[in-house]
């Protein structure tokens, strides 16, 4: 008994520990890194891009192009994976007319860096900028899958863009591990991520999706964001049956997605 009374302080300290210094792998699983070299395998026709980012490092990006576009997305895809995947997730867009710029977060595919919540952000509007070179704002539409919902929020809080489309987002970081487990010490956690400070700044038209049975982030989530930002000219999708990953199968879906993009 007196052994165990002494150990188990011991293990929690230890614990603590464990999830302190590896919280990146739990937050971004970026998979294994791209050689610079690595040729990507996409049916359409796209170029790939270099991003220069303050402290001098670079995002690689791949924007998908056609020859007569009505305009421009800006994709922020989730925390799993890089661009040899989530650049799969375009045909949609494509098929009704937009240009899409896709892009790895920094320490991700063939982007350099280290993990950084401040410097991830300052990624993100490089990566904005990059395309107000080639498109009027009122051609680009931010967005965001999951946690790439926090950077697009973070970028339409900062711009006029066209609209801003989250899917599945998170109200911040701290509540979505807190609705993942109860047992991680937020106190911890050195990442925010706070989208619900940064979508009350957002002027432009806002769309969010997610599915009634998402396990990873809660509904309940974009429920709360969407009431935070006052405009009348929002709107909330809640998917009946939608999971994390199934959201653009639905008819709702397709059908608002397509209005959208219709113009």
């Amino acid at each position: 008994m007196i052994v165990l009374y002494f150990s188990l302080p011991f293990f929690i300290i230890i614990y603590f520990l464990v999830l302190y210094f590896n919280q990146e792998k739990f937050i971004f699983k970026n998979g294994k890194k791209l050689d610079r070299n690595y040729n990507f395998n996409f049916e359409n026709s796209y170029e790939e891009v270099f991003i220069k980012t303050p402290d001098d490092n670079e995002i690689n990006g791949i924007h998908f192009k056609l020859e007569k576009p009505k305009g421009v997305i800006l994709f922020c895809h989730g925390n799993k994976g890089n661009l040899s995947t989530w650049g799969k997730r375009v045909q949609f867009f494509l098929d009704n007319n937009y240009e899409v710029l896709i892009f790895d977060y920094r320490n991700y595919g063939k982007s350099t860096g280290d993990f950084n919540e401040n410097a991830m952000y300052k990624d993100a509007l490089c990566v904005y900028n990059h395309l107000k070179n080639l498109f009027k704002e009122n051609n680009i539409i931010v967005y965001g899958f999951s946690l790439g919902g926090t950077f697009a929020t973070h970028i339409a809080s900062r711009n006029q863009a066209k609209i801003l489309i989250l899917e599945a987002p998170f109200f911040n970081l701290a509540k979505a591990i807190h609705n993942y487990s109860k047992f991680i010490p937020l106190f911890l956690v050195k990442y925010k991520f706070r989208t619900d400070k940064d979508i009350i700044k957002v002027k432009s038209p806002i769309i969010i999706f997610h599915g009634n049975r998402d396990v990873t982030t809660s509904y309940k989530d974009s429920i709360a964001l969407i009431n935070l930002n006052i405009s009348k000219q929002n709107s909330c999708f809640i998917i009946d049956g939608g999971t994390h990953h199934n959201i653009k199968e639905s008819d709702i879906y397709k059908h608002k997605m397509k209005e959208i993009l219709s113009y």
